[in-house]
């Protein structure tokens, strides 16, 4: 009776053994044939980016001359290099966004977990604001980002740049004055409370101000603004200037001002 009870527990282990194996080498093979096959990173994204397009979209977009605009080639680039890639919600929030669930997910600066209050008041005392009718209207719109850099200075590309249907400037990106160089229109300024112009009087009448918020203390301090309230809440710039000398000291960064 003995012998038996140690055949069968022997042969349930060697079964065991056999699953266990066969299960680790399939999960092997798998894992090597979509290593060997597959053209995207674990992310999503090609693991060989390059400025070809691929096929389809080369043979769309053959007949357009270089400079004009491609509806829908953005997007389409994108998906074709981000297969992942979505518009998980419209360009601004309006009183909808409770039901955007992809972006309530997360925290700043990848969502609104957590912001939903705030956010409700700030869009209860503010209008539902859009493009203008005549940008909507377009089939293509084409656009230019204008960041602060001082590579622009003395281009001339001012008028180049105003050619364009949307023009996008960052933070305080100067424009009075500096026409010539970086162009007179605005159409979008995006900017966060660190970044923000601090005089009204600096912002574009015609262009629209567009709150980044990547971090809660953000949408704090767009309430604000928008309810006139007194500004509560700095920027601790001596904190983010230990923080980052750590990090020069710790050879994470370099820096190149020698001034931090």
């Amino acid at each position: 009776m003995g012998l038996l009870v140690f055949v069968r527990n022997l042969l349930l282990a060697l079964c065991l053994f056999l699953v266990l194996g066969f299960l680790y080498y399939s999960a092997w093979k798998l894992h090597l044939l979509q290593w060997e096959d597959s053209k995207y990173d674990r992310l999503g994204f090609l693991l060989k980016l390059d400025s070809k397009l691929p096929a389809e979209l080369a043979t769309k977009y053959a007949n357009f001359s270089e400079g004009t605009c491609k509806p829908g080639y953005a997007s389409a680039l994108m998906t074709a290099i981000f297969p992942r890639f979505s518009k998980p919600a419209p360009m601004f929030l309006d009183d909808s966004f409770r039901k955007w669930a992809r972006i309530r997910e997360f925290v700043p600066p990848f969502g609104i977990k957590g912001q939903d209050n705030l956010i409700k008041a700030i869009l209860s005392v503010t209008k539902e604001y859009r493009l203008t009718p005549a940008l909507d209207s377009l089939r293509c719109r084409r656009c230019i980002i204008v960041g602060n850099g001082g590579v622009l200075a003395n281009k001339s590309l001012g008028s180049r740049i105003d050619d364009y249907d949307i023009v996008v400037r960052l933070n305080s990106a100067p424009v009075k004055g500096f026409e010539k160089d970086v162009g007179s229109k605005t159409t979008l300024r995006i900017t966060y409370p660190e970044g923000a112009m601090q005089r009204p009087e600096q912002y574009e009448r015609d262009s629209l101000f567009v709150l980044a918020g990547f971090k809660w203390q953000d949408f704090k301090w767009l309430k604000y603004i928008v309810y006139k309230e007194r500004v509560s809440w700095t920027h601790n710039i001596q904190r983010e200037k230990e923080f980052l000398r750590k990090l020069v000291k710790a050879h994470v960064i370099t820096d190149l001002s020698s001034g931090i």
